[in-house]
């Protein structure tokens, strides 16, 4: 290599050698900073935690259906987003390219479980069984994210605003076409 330099991979790793790295938390987790697309999707995160949340403490089979309607919006323009955004433009900047096809394989198993659940109603014998399983699936997909794949993001050199600006813009364009109000 010639003096100056530096391999893609090395270029892709240098910010991984920095002893203090923001956004990442002291156990290796990734945390929320300002502007960033890692920080827009953990916030979804929590929105999404938030309205599980909800659906436990209802009873009321409306507010039930309301409420997974929510969560499968929610969701729906998440997956969206990771997959034509963050997804594709972290590829070159994660060691395991099974990080990303995981995820991928992850989110088609939550879809099928939100299609189901889209065709039954909250007094059919199995519709909260399904939305625990949802949740569950989410937890799962979510803690692999924040502890994983993010930190790895956030030590390269991924440029985390750029992948923001345009989300944002997606989500726009996406909450206009699902009848989605602003957060």
């Amino acid at each position: 290599m010639a003096a100056g330099t530096q391999s893609q991979s090395s270029k892709r790793k240098a910010s991984s050698k920095s002893k203090s790295n923001p956004g990442i938390t002291k156990t290796g987790k990734a945390s929320m900073q300002p502007d960033d697309g890692v920080s827009d999707l953990m916030r979804d995160h929590r929105k999404v935690e938030e309205l599980f949340k909800q659906y436990e403490a209802t009873e009321d089979d409306g507010g039930k259906e309301k409420l997974v309607a929510q969560i499968s919006l929610e969701l729906k323009i998440h997956m969206q987003l990771e997959e034509e955004v963050f997804y594709p433009a972290s590829r070159d900047f994660v060691d395991e390219q099974d990080t990303v096809n995981e995820a991928i394989v992850e989110h088609q198993s939550a879809k099928d479980l939100m299609a189901e659940l889209a065709g039954m109603k909250p007094s059919d014998e199995f519709y909260d069984a399904k939305v625990k399983v949802l949740q569950e699936m989410i937890e799962h997909h979510v803690g692999e994210e924040e502890e994983e794949y993010f930190p790895e993001v956030r030590r390269s050199e991924m440029d985390l605003k750029a992948v923001g600006e345009q989300m944002a813009s997606l989500r726009e364009s996406l909450m206009g076409e699902m009848g989605a109000r602003p957060n």
